[in-house]
């Protein structure tokens, strides 16, 4: 049995982060929690269900808190943790070779990174990085093999979201450009229109991954939905993490951080 941890780690302590747990059945992959926070995570360890109608709360990574509730949830410790998330041997400070790398790769695609800086992920990223060190997992960059196991990977969703839909562009899935996506479409059609992509990422996960349900509801505020958008970047992180640990996945980066992606 494999087990992977996927994090849609916000990039500050103000906004809640998406966890998803996934574990192998001999090839097969099954989700066995997903949750829009991480306390909501940890509650679902504790047997208590994720109330999808309450707003999720903010709050920093607990990284030994974590590892415990995985390892109580899929009966053992994550192989791999994959995170959303600029993350480094080092501290942070500015843009890294590791942003160069992936945009270089994924810009004909329409794809881009955001430039971290020694603020924004900054102390989070280190805190990750140091904590998770602690249960025995490092960064892995363009000197780790894939598929090496006990490893913290940095994901990126959206190009994954690429490869998992067949799509030969950016797949136009963030709430928050929904209005860039689709500029002279009305909020209940963009709703729809974003829905949909949705429905397409859910399906082309369903086919890697049994479970993982999100039962979106189709009518209330638009930003009520960003909680179910965390919780399948987590779900994508996680099947980046299974990708990688089937050595499908090359280091976009150097040896002091990477990116992984096809």
């Amino acid at each position: 049995m494999s087990v992977i941890l996927g994090i849609d780690a916000a990039w500050t302590t103000a906004q809640p982060s998406g966890v998803a747990l996934v574990r192998s059945h001999g090839r097969k992959w099954e989700c066995v929690a997903i949750a829009p926070s991480y306390a909501s995570f940890l509650a679902l360890a504790r047997g208590e269900p994720v109330d999808w109608r309450a707003r999720p709360a903010a709050g920093i990574v607990a990284c030994s808190d974590l590892v415990e509730a995985s390892t109580k949830l899929a009966g053992a410790a994550p192989d791999v943790i994959a995170i959303d998330m600029p993350l480094a041997t080092k501290r942070i400070t500015g843009r890294r070779e590791a942003d160069n790398a992936i945009t270089r790769a994924y810009v004909t695609r329409g794809l881009g990174v955001h430039t971290p800086t020694e603020l924004r992920p900054g102390p989070i990223a280190d805190l990750v990085r140091t904590g998770f060190a602690a249960h025995g997992y490092r960064v892995a960059t363009a000197s780790t093999k894939p598929g090496t196991p006990r490893v913290l990977i940095e994901a990126f969703p959206h190009a994954a979201a690429i490869v998992l839909t067949g799509a030969t562009y950016r797949v136009p899935y963030k709430l928050s450009r929904a209005a860039q996506y689709w500029p002279d479409a009305g909020p209940e059609e963009r709703r729809r229109a974003l829905l949909a992509k949705w429905g397409v990422l859910r399906r082309a996960l369903a086919a890697q991954i049994r479970g993982g349900t999100l039962r979106v509801p189709s009518s209330g505020p638009m930003a009520a939905l960003k909680r179910y958008e965390d919780a399948l970047d987590a779900l994508i992180c996680a099947w980046i993490g299974t990708e990688y640990l089937a050595g499908r996945l090359r280091a976009h980066g150097d040896t002091t951080a990477a990116v992984w992606a096809h």
